[in-house]
């Protein structure tokens, strides 16, 4: 029997972290302005509404606005399949974050969680896999030797770094013993002094950086570095196809920071306080978002302010970095992992 109770709350939770993820991405544009525009001395978007909150607006009905341009030579449907398939990956990986504590609402406690699959982690780092495909099939399919070189250095630059990524969060499943997100953030809730971050911060450090090349943020922007490269895998791209592009990015740099919080800083659990003495209350469960948000938002305004500091790497410095260096210290960090859990048994 279908439980269209459940159904119903996970189609609205399922809208709402659409919404939100869209919403925050729409104006991660507007704040990377003003964080660009804060440390060159500028202004930044001012014009379109009150400190420029509007620009964001405006730059959606452009892109909608625009004329949709598909090149005569290019394969039409792989063209048109490669920016919804990054935008699609870049949603889904959302679906098993833990997004605050369940609550009880019209008296029935709600899970604020999409799917707790009890291989959540295995689920992210499919679903971050497949994002590969948009990048590779927008490149391919434009029919532009430009376009398909910048496909293979991003294909390749998100591959080698994923196994880095991969590692890392092996090193945290032996501590963890589950790969169940809501377990891992549970575990986590009895302060901050017991965040995981405390125990692989070597994990945490190669994590992001393997997080910043999977966004291909600075400075592993390789794929889309205009000013020396040509533009990139989404040169031939015009209209709302060159603007899913670019919000997959910004998705996938809020689904993140997310994860990292939700992996390494304890996810929804509120510091300094042990939030299971106040109940299911529906505020406990806003309070719990807001401090998840929190953390995640600081971390797409690090991102941001990498971008602005720090020069690009050559392609074969980033190759180095990953095989060279990121590699070989996730394995050192997963045999101490393993060492110290079998001597100290955390």
């Amino acid at each position: 029997m279908i439980d269209w109770g459940i159904l119903l709350e996970k189609s609205i939770l399922i809208l709402a972290v659409v919404t939100i993820s869209l919403v925050i991405a729409m104006y991660a544009t507007w704040a990377e302005r003003k964080i660009a525009a804060v440390i060159q001395d500028r202004l930044g978007p001012n014009r379109a509404g009150p400190f420029g909150l509007l620009q964001p607006v405006a730059d959606g009905l452009k892109l909608f606005m625009k004329e949709e341009i598909i090149p005569s030579a290019s394969s039409k449907f792989l063209f048109i399949t490669g920016p919804a398939l990054a935008m699609i990956t870049a949603l889904m990986t959302s679906a098993v974050i833990p997004w605050a504590p369940s609550v009880n609402l019209f008296g029935r406690d709600i899970n604020l969680q999409i799917a707790d699959i009890n291989i959540g982690m295995l689920y992210v780092f499919g679903v971050v896999s497949l994002g590969v495909y948009g990048i590779m099939i927008g490149g391919w399919a434009s029919n532009n030797k430009f376009s398909l070189l910048a496909a293979i250095r991003g294909a390749s630059q998100m591959i080698s770094y994923e196994l880095a990524m991969g590692l890392a969060l092996i090193a945290l499943l032996m501590l963890t013993g589950s790969l169940r997100l809501s377990v891992i953030v549970s575990q986590q809730s009895e302060g901050m002094f017991n965040w995981n971050i405390m125990y692989q911060p070597l994990g945490f450090i190669i994590f992001f950086i393997c997080a910043l090349a999977e966004c291909n943020r600075t400075p592993f922007d390789l794929p889309e570095a205009e000013n020396e490269l040509n533009f990139g895998y989404h040169q031939e791209y015009s209209s709302m196809k060159l603007g899913f592009y670019l919000f997959a990015e910004y998705i996938n740099m809020f689904i993140s920071g997310v994860i990292m919080s939700t992996l390494f800083f304890g996810g929804y659990d509120i510091p300094f306080v042990n939030e299971a003495n106040w109940g299911h209350a529906w505020w406990v469960g806003l309070i719990g978002f807001a401090v998840l948000m929190t953390k995640a938002l600081f971390f797409v305004f690090v991102f941001m302010w990498i971008r602005w500091t720090i020069p690009r790497f050559r392609y074969d410095q980033l190759m180095n970095l990953g095989w060279k260096a990121l590699i070989p210290l996730s394995l050192l960090n997963m045999v101490i992992t393993a060492v110290v859990s079998l001597l100290f048994n955390k």
